[in-house]
């Protein structure tokens, strides 16, 4: 069995770029030890540390539409929507290793998971 290390996913928004390019497809990869740890001595960070999360997307998300560099900046640039949409993938993906939520439907009750990487929305996987 191979591990998974990359994972797609549709921002629920999109990114826009200077030119008015919309960027919602891209792929983030699993965060290393050295991801979580080097933003800490990042001024930015140590001045706020709510900065810790620009600069830990900006080092794991390796594609995003056809831009050819993710960097702070372009976090930044990111609608709060978006913003959420990707700490929770990241959340999901390094503390579980796969894009899966487990949910309830809160009408029948029924358990059931949910792909966090579909098209910005929550898609049903039975």
């Amino acid at each position: 069995m191979m591990l998974q290390t990359e994972y797609t996913f549709t921002l629920p928004l999109g990114y826009t770029d200077a030119e008015g390019n919309l960027h919602r497809d891209g792929v983030m990869r699993l965060a290393t030890a050295f991801d979580e740890i080097a933003p800490l001595k990042d001024p930015r960070v140590q001045g706020n540390s709510a900065y810790l999360l620009v600069i830990l997307l900006a080092r794991v998300i390796t594609k995003l539409g056809s831009l050819e560099q993710i960097n702070p900046k372009t976090i930044e640039g990111l609608y709060a929507a978006d913003l959420a949409y990707l700490q929770d993938l990241y959340r999901q993906i390094n503390e579980h290793g796969h894009s899966l939520i487990h949910t309830r439907c809160p009408h029948c009750e029924k358990e059931f998971d949910v792909e966090l990487d579909s098209a910005g929305e929550y898609g049903a996987t039975p």
